[in-house]
């Protein structure tokens, strides 16, 4: 029987080693490997600087859930393993629950793809249990999976204001678009595996 691959992307998506995708993935080993650095980096760093553990992995249990990948959010909060924290992002990401993507292109022929969508905030209650930090990292993991087009100024301005540096935002904005490449990567390979298997 072969054996789970080490790579986090391949195991998020049921490839074995040995496997027909596992094949297709070794002709493109600088990308399996450069994937599974910025994952080690970005949610294993030695030092985690301005974006604590808790803080990265609390973000990418929050933007699993988005996705509706239970795979990775399973990953992801055994990762975290903090049960009442994992609670109330699973509460916050079901009040926050969209489609996308939403939000507006600056005038002109693509204007007519603008479209609204629900921007969420974290009320009260979330706030307190979250603490400003992670409530206002939320909010801007849910404006970069939801509303790319509109993370601009004013969102930044609100991260400052709940005490992110710039490099805590960097590696915030970072961390949000490098779960979205995995998270889409686990699922169109699970798609062709599926599709192999029904072949």
């Amino acid at each position: 029987m072969s054996e789970p691959s080490t790579d986090l992307i391949d195991a998020l998506a049921g490839i074995r080693a040995g496997s027909a995708l596992d094949a297709i993935r070794a002709k493109r080993s600088l990308a399996r490997d450069n994937a599974q650095h910025s994952y080690e980096l970005l949610l294993h760093p030695a030092e985690p600087g301005d974006v604590s553990l808790d803080e990265r992995r609390a973000v990418a249990v929050f933007v699993a859930l988005l996705h509706g990948d239970a795979a990775v959010a399973e990953h992801y909060t055994r990762l975290l393993a903090v049960p009442e924290l994992e609670r109330r992002l699973a509460a916050e990401a079901e009040a926050a629950s969209a489609q996308g993507p939403y939000g507006a292109y600056p005038p002109g022929p693509l204007s007519a793809e603008d479209e609204a969508g629900p921007i969420y905030r974290a009320g009260d209650d979330a706030r307190a249990a979250l603490g400003p930090r992670l409530a206002a990292a939320l909010e801007h993991a849910h404006l970069l999976v939801f509303h790319p087009r509109d993370a601009a100024g004013e969102a930044l301005a609100r991260l400052v204001e709940a005490g992110w540096s710039a490099d805590g935002i960097v590696t915030l904005s970072q961390l949000v678009s490098f779960l979205a490449f995995q998270i889409r990567a686990a699922i169109g390979l699970r798609a062709l595996a599926q599709a192999g298997e029904a072949a």
